[in-house]
């Protein structure tokens, strides 16, 4: 049997019929109260909601980066994307980041960029042997004449040796008076008075290391393989000691850097294990300066546990032209003291968009790619730079003129741009704090185009630093700020060497060859590479087979 529910009854509705006005009234009132607050609540809920999905998304954004800098392939690259870094500094592939060229900059716009012709033969630097293929004396039996002509170019490789040079030493014994008295031949002085190596040896060791990024250990294997064992602690200590003969040279260099009116500087990160005051795991930088008057260049590095402005107010302390840095704060104090025009890096602004674009939401498959603004900002960059790439070939004014003709406006769209589209960007993304730092350096960032002889970007104190980077990645750390000082020092003398047009190994052994007898001023300075003629050098030096 079923059992019938009794139906609810319905609620009675409100009988407002016998209120008042004033009742109804209040009535209304406390209703659109209670409706304001639900709304209230109601948006503020909403606005939770906005702020969290905000925050995740910024969190996603940042996670798809760290992803990218991890475990990005080079296989993701196209022609119109580039393989992304932290710092270039830390890095070595901005090379084809700079190579980039946008679509809608006409050829006519700038002039045409010089075609790299293409090698033949091989350089006339290169030492040559002849080698002659004869006939047999019955294959020219009855010729009226022989000659020769040249019908092929061979690029021979000679294996590197150790050999021992033995010094004996000849001594007289002269009689007088029934004395005896000892006269020997003078000995050849070296720059670290008793060593078992040569100047080529100690050369070959530091342009291994800080030049090419080789580890000791795999030099001291390398060496072996050749005949001899040389402990890498044997060749640190040679490394360490050759800092304090190499310092006088690389005072003078910053003395001729510190006098010109234009130069670059950076800092990047170099874990040292015994720092005094400082765990192993904390930050100490190595700073590089280059520039110099016209015709003698120098890049100098400096190492120093700290990243405060003090460091740059001790390399530049007698500096007073342009300098050329990225947004770190540090270089302010030293500009505000000497009174230096400081103008930024167009690298570090177009890589904090690069880095909003691999931070952004991959579309969907079939999908056409949305531009978003980093892309867009992107674009803006790229003009300039294309333009660029343009001038390196032509003279100061031109290179002024031409900026000023199509760089200045562009420079001025770019930043209308920016003011419009900021705001409408949420804050805390990439994308708006790139934007937002692009705004806040402008002054700085559009200073390259007052000379013509001004960089758009640190490129070259960046060029500088990357065979640090590539070292770095190679011998992972120093272990004292001893050797993190020889290091700078080393560096410095092998990246000076290239920026004067100089081959690293044969300049450093120059100095080593030369430097224990440099007792005065005027010898030291005709050690300086823009002083330096390798060619004649070596001309003058006897060949040894």
């Amino acid at each position: 049997m079923t059992m019938k529910l009794k139906p609810e009854t319905p609620s009675k509705a409100s009988d407002i019929s016998d209120l008042s006005a004033a009742e109804l009234l209040s009535m209304v009132e406390g209703l659109q109260q209670e409706l304001a607050a639900k709304s209230a609540e109601v948006q503020q809920r909403d606005q939770a909601v906005k702020q969290r999905d905000q925050y995740i998304h910024i969190l996603e954004e940042l996670l798809r980066w760290k992803r990218v800098q991890q475990f990005g392939a080079s296989s993701e690259k196209s022609k119109d994307q580039i393989h992304l870094f932290d710092e270039a500094e830390l890095e070595v592939e901005i090379d084809a980041l700079r190579e980039q060229l946008p679509d809608d900059v006409k050829e006519d716009e700038a002039p045409p960029a010089p075609r790299k012709r293409r090698q033949r033969g091989f350089s006339d630097k290169l030492l040559r042997e002849r080698i002659e293929l004869t006939l047999s004396d019955e294959d020219k039996a009855g010729a009226i004449k022989t000659f020769f002509t040249k019908v092929k170019e061979e690029l021979q490789f000679i294996p590197a040796q150790l050999k021992v040079l033995e010094y004996w030493q000849e001594k007289a014994v002269f009689e007088h008076n029934g004395e005896e008295r000892l006269v020997a031949a003078a000995r050849p002085a070296h720059p670290l008075g008793k060593c078992t190596a040569t100047t080529s040896l100690l050369a070959y060791v530091i342009t291994s290391k800080y030049a090419d990024g080789l580890p000791l250990y795999r030099l001291e294997h390398m060496l072996k393989r050749l005949g001899h064992e040389i402990s890498r602690t044997s060749m640190a200590h040679w490394v360490i000691r050759l800092d304090d003969v190499f310092k006088p040279l690389i005072n003078l260099m910053r003395e001729v850097q510190n006098s010109s009116d234009y130069l670059q500087a950076d800092e990047s990160r170099i874990p040292v294990l015994k720092e005094d005051g400082k765990t192993a795991q904390s930050d100490k930088w190595m700073w590089v300066t280059r520039g110099g008057p016209h015709g003698k260049p120098s890049v100098l590095f400096e190492y120093d546990p700290s990243r405060a402005g003090k460091v740059p107010v001790r390399l530049l302390d007698d500096f007073n032209g342009i300098l050329q840095a990225d947004g770190y704060s540090g270089y302010g104090k030293v500009c505000r003291n000497n009174k230096i025009t400081r103008i930024g890096c167009w690298d570090h602004a177009r890589r904090k968009f690069v880095e909003a674009i691999k931070g952004s939401k991959p579309q969907g498959k079939g999908k056409p790619n949305k531009v978003s603004k980093a892309d867009v900002a992107l674009g803006h960059i790229n003009k300039l730079y294309a333009i660029e790439r343009q001038l390196k070939e032509l003279s100061i004014d031109e290179r002024y003129r031409i900026r000023q003709e199509l760089s200045v406006p562009r420079l001025e769209a770019f930043k209308t741009w920016l003011e419009i589209n900021a705001g409408k960007v949420a804050k805390g993304t990439m994308t708006r704090s790139a934007m937002d730092y692009t705004l806040n350096q402008w002054p700085t960032l559009t200073g390259y185009c007052e000379r013509g002889d001004l960089q758009i970007s640190n490129v070259l104190a960046e060029n500088a630093i990357r065979p640090f980077a590539l070292g770095r990645k190679a011998w992972l750390f120093a272990d004292t700020s001893r050797g993190a000082r020889a290091s700078a020092t080393c560096y410095s003398l092998v990246e000076t060497a290239k920026a004067n047009n100089l081959e690293p190994s044969r300049y450093i052994q120059h100095i080593l060859d030369h430097i224990a007898g440099a007792d005065t001023v005027e010898k030291l300075e005709a050690l300086l590479p823009w002083n330096v003629d390798l060619e004649r050098v070596l001309k003058k030096v006897p060949q040894i087979d």
